[in-house]
């Protein structure tokens, strides 16, 4: 049985979306996984932000580690994931359906190049059937991160309506109302001091934050709301999540569509009725039989999601004193003081109830989460304990 795990930290040096204490949680988790479970050092890849001779944890880089680690798994195996960086939620665009949340739940590489819960859904499907795959997210908006993952403790999947269908000049032009209503959500922790005097701000990406570094990367100044997924394929291309690729092929077939039927101005207000029509009432991921995602309904069954928070909910990125050095996520400082508790014997319930009442404890909003199978639920976190 191999032990094989990527750790992914994301501290966003030198821009407006800069943390502290992610590539901390990443050393921490690497010596954790080494000396209370039994991971060789060469079987742990590591991808940090602070360090050129390390691998940058680009979307491209995410993305290839995690396909590296599951096409090499073999039955039995024990595969773990830590991410440690920003979270965001991008609200549906027409023809971007969300069954549980309404929003695509994404973290955020360091180069902006977002992977969604689809992603890892997709991610996770491919997964040998009897070898099972830990993830924790230390990141913002987390809940529910695998699509389609049975929520076992937490809040996100059993709220949240579908977005209302929205005409297609309306969604292109929202900027302003969703910018500032997902501010007012994020900005939960903001510079905050905690009675322990942690400074904390959260890992949560806002919109305009995003927007932002956006216009920056692609040289674009219209870059609003609607227009994300677009500009994420402008900027990346091939290299951008699968989720992006598939709404922006729809688009193209629908605009070459309307481009045929006919000419004129008539041509083009019915190509944009058309679009508008289809995105309304057609799902992306069903488009067609050659390109639909053969995971989309495939139940995640082995896959452990470990959230730092909910859906709606933001994370925090402690500095002690004030001293950015020894900075952390809560919920990652959290584990690694539980398995120091407990030396490592926990389950993965256990492992999130008892995280809740240590931030709770501390001072922090944010819930931890949990979505897995039944059985996972009670199976040991990361794998048997197992103390040579």
């Amino acid at each position: 049985m191999a032990k094989k795990a990527v750790l992914i930290g994301c501290n966003y040096p030198g821009t407006k979306a800069e943390l502290n204490g992610c590539i901390n949680d990443v050393w921490r988790m690497h010596e954790c996984l080494i000396h209370n479970y039994g991971f060789l050092a060469e079987d742990i890849t590591v991808l940090i932000d602070t360090d050129c001779s390390y691998t940058q944890p680009t979307g491209k880089n995410i993305r290839f580690a995690m396909s590296r680690l599951v096409q090499s798994a073999r039955p039995g195996d024990v595969l773990f994931i830590h991410y440690s960086g920003h979270g965001t939620r991008l609200p549906a665009e027409i023809g971007d359906d969300d069954d549980t949340t309404g929003y695509d739940e994404c973290i955020v590489p360091t180069d902006m190049n977002l992977i969604t819960d689809d992603d890892f859904r997709e991610f996770v499907a491919k997964v040998p059937e009897d070898c099972r795959i830990t993830i924790v997210s230390d990141s913002c908006h987390s809940g529910g991160l695998i699509e389609l993952a049975k929520e076992q403790i937490g809040e996100s999947t059993h709220e949240g309506a579908p977005i209302s269908p929205i005409g297609f000049k309306n969604i292109l032009h929202r900027t302003r109302e969703d910018t500032l209503e997902s501010r007012d959500i994020e900005d939960e922790h903001d510079g905050l001091h905690h009675g322990n005097h942690n400074y904390v701000k959260n890992r949560s990406l806002p919109l305009a934050t995003l927007i932002d570094i956006l216009k920056e990367r692609s040289g674009e100044d219209d870059v609003e709301i609607g227009k994300i997924r677009h500009t994420l394929f402008h900027i990346f291309g091939e290299d951008a999540s699968s989720k992006v690729k598939r709404f922006i092929e729809f688009f193209l077939n629908k605009f070459q569509q309307g481009c045929g039927e006919s000419g004129g101005h008539n041509g083009i207000f019915g190509m944009v009725k058309n679009i508008t029509q289809g995105f309304l009432n057609y799902k992306l991921d069903d488009s067609d039989e050659e390109n639909e995602d053969p995971t989309k309904h495939k139940t995640v069954e082995n896959g452990i999601l470990l959230s730092g928070c909910q859906t709606d909910q933001t994370s925090a990125d402690a500095s002690p004193g004030g001293n950015s050095k020894k900075a952390y996520g809560a919920f990652s400082n959290a584990i690694q003081g539980i398995i120091a508790e407990t030396g490592g014997v926990v389950t993965n319930r256990q492992l999130v109830l008892k995280a809740r009442k240590k931030l709770h404890r501390q001072g922090y909003t944010q819930k931890p989460g949990l979505y897995c199978s039944d059985d996972s639920a009670n199976a040991p976190f990361v794998c048997s304990f197992d103390r040579e």
